[in-house]
C-alpha cells in the first residue's frame, strides 16, 4: 500500500507534526519515568538500593522485604552500636532506597574536669552526650573535636560541653535560675532578647562581667503590672493512731503545693518597690492535702527507783480484794512506769494524774500515786468496781 501525498503544504504539516509527536515522547520518558520510580514498585520487581557507608556507595537491586535484608544480600555486617538509617526492621515498598550506615566509633564526652567514654554512633555531641546520660541544658553548647591525645584517647572523638554559667534573673518581678553564655550583663540581654526602654533598668550595670551565681535584675521605673506564678502551700490532715507512741509519723499521701498566677500593680521608685496591689489571681493547679498518722500513745521514761507493783500495792491504801481492778487500770494508763509522763495531754505517774501536781508529795513515788489514785476512784465512782466499769465504756477514768 502506498500513501502518496501531493499537496507541498500537506507534507510540511505531517512532518512537523510528526517531530512535535516524537519531542513528546521523548520528554515523557526523561520526566515522569523518575517520578515513577519512586512510587510502590509492581509485584515481582526489583527495588533499587543505594546504601552509603563510610563515603562508599554500593547499589544493589533487592527483592528482600526489610532493610536487614538487603544488608545481608549485600554481605555488609553491622555491629551492635551502628546505627542505620532507615532502620533495620523497615520494610521496603517503595521501588527505591537510600539507607546511610553510621558506624559507631570510641567517643569521649568531656564535661568539664569530667570525662565519660561510650561508643557511639550518633554523629551530633548533644545525642552522644544524651546518650552518655549528661545533663545539658539549653544555654550549654556541645561541639565534636578530634582527640589529639591519641596514647589515651586513641584515634576517637572527642565531643566538648560548653556550660552556660548559672545566674539568678529576676525578671520584671519573677525570679528564677537562668544560665547564659554572654561574658557581661548587656550581652546577656541581648542574648535573651530582652530591650530595657526607656523606662527599663537593670542591675548591675550591662558592662559587668556575668560570674556564677550572681543576680541580675531588670525592672521599670513607675507603675506597672506584673503576672507571676506563686506556689500555694498544702494542707495537712491528721489521722491519730491511738496504738502507736507520740514520736510516729507516717505520710500516708504526700501534700503538693498548688499553683496561682497572681496579678499585681507595682510601683518601682529608683529601683525600689514602695507599694504592691493584687488585682487579679487565677487558681492554676489545686494543691493536694498531704495526710499523715501520728500516734498518739504516750512515751513512758523508765522507772529506777526499784519494787513491784506487788510491793507498791501492798504498801499503798488499796485494799488487797481491790488490786485486780487496780492492776488492769494502772497498766492500761501507764504500764506500771512510776515516771510515765504523756507528752500530749502532760499526765503523769502510775494514776496519770492531771496535772501532776494533784499527786501529794512527789508524783513518780508509786506509792503516792497509788494512794491518790484511790483517794479518786473512791471519791468519783464510789470503788473500784464501779471505776472498772467505767473505765471498759470509755476507755479512761
Amino acid at each position: 500500500m502506498k500513501l502518496i501525498i501531493r499537496n507541498t503544504t500537506t507534507v510540511w504539516s505531517v512532518s512537523i507534526a510528526l517531530a512535535l509527536l516524537v519531542f513528546g515522547l521523548i520528554v515523557a520518558f526523561l520526566f515522569i519515568r523518575p517520578a515513577a520510580a519512586q512510587s510502590t514498585a509492581n509485584p515481582g520487581e526489583g527495588r533499587l538500593v543505594t546504601i552509603h557507608d563510610r563515603g562508599q556507595e554500593v547499589v544493589v537491586v533487592t527483592f528482600g522485604a526489610t532493610v536487614e535484608d538487603v544488608l545481608k544480600e549485600a554481605e555488609i555486617a553491622i555491629d551492635v552500636h551502628d546505627l542505620v538509617e532507615p532502620a533495620l526492621t523497615e520494610p521496603l515498598v517503595a521501588a527505591e532506597y537510600n539507607v546511610n550506615i553510621y558506624r559507631a566509633r570510641p567517643v569521649t564526652v568531656v564535661d568539664g574536669q569530667q570525662k565519660t567514654k561510650l561508643i557511639s554512633a550518633y554523629q551530633t555531641a548533644s545525642q552522644i552526650a544524651e546518650a552518655a546520660g549528661v545533663k545539658l541544658y539549653p544555654e550549654d553548647t556541645a561541639t565534636m573535636q578530634r582527640s589529639n591525645d591519641f596514647l589515651t584517647d586513641g584515634a576517637g572523638l572527642h565531643a566538648v560541653i560548653d556550660r552556660a554559667t548559672p545566674i539568678k534573673f529576676e525578671l520584671y518581678g519573677a525570679t528564677s535560675e537562668s544560665r547564659t553564655q554572654a561574658e557581661t550583663v548587656g550581652d546577656m540581654l541581648i542574648e535573651k532578647g530582652i530591650v530595657l526602654g526607656d523606662a527599663g533598668r537593670v542591675s548591675p550595670a550591662e558592662a559587668t562581667p556575668i560570674t556564677e551565681g550572681m543576680s541580675v535584675r531588670v525592672w521599670r521605673e513607675g507603675k506597672q503590672t506584673v503576672t507571676i506564678e506563686e506556689a500555694v502551700p498544702f494542707e495537712v490532715q491528721q489521722i491519730k493512731d491511738a496504738d502507736r507512741t507520740v514520736d510516729f509519723k507516717e505520710i500516708r499521701t504526700a501534700g503538693q503545693n498548688g499553683v496561682r498566677s497572681a496579678t499585681y500593680e507595682i510601683e518601682i521608685n529608683g529601683g525600689v518597690e514602695v507599694s504592691r496591689v493584687e488585682i487579679a489571681s487565677l487558681l492554676v493547679t489545686p494543691a493536694q492535702t498531704q495526710v499523715e498518722v501520728v500516734g498518739t500513745k504516750p512515751i513512758f521514761v523508765p522507772y529506777t527507783g526499784g519494787g513491784t507493783k506487788t510491793e507498791w500495792l501492798a504498801a499503798s491504801n488499796i485494799p488487797q480484794e481491790s488490786w485486780g481492778y487496780a492492776d488492769f487500770m494502772v497498766q492500761r494508763e501507764s504500764g506500771w512506769r512510776p515516771d510515765a509522763i504523756n507528752r500530749t495531754s502532760g499526765a503523769c505517774g502510775l494514776a496519770q494524774a492531771l496535772p501532776c501536781s494533784k499527786i501529794p508529795g512527789q508524783w513518780n513515788d508509786p506509792v503516792n500515786a497509788l494512794n491518790w489514785m484511790n483517794g479518786y476512784v473512791n471519791g468519783r465512782y464510789g470503788g473500784w468496781a464501779q471505776a472498772y466499769d467505767f473505765w471498759l465504756k470509755n476507755k479512761w477514768y
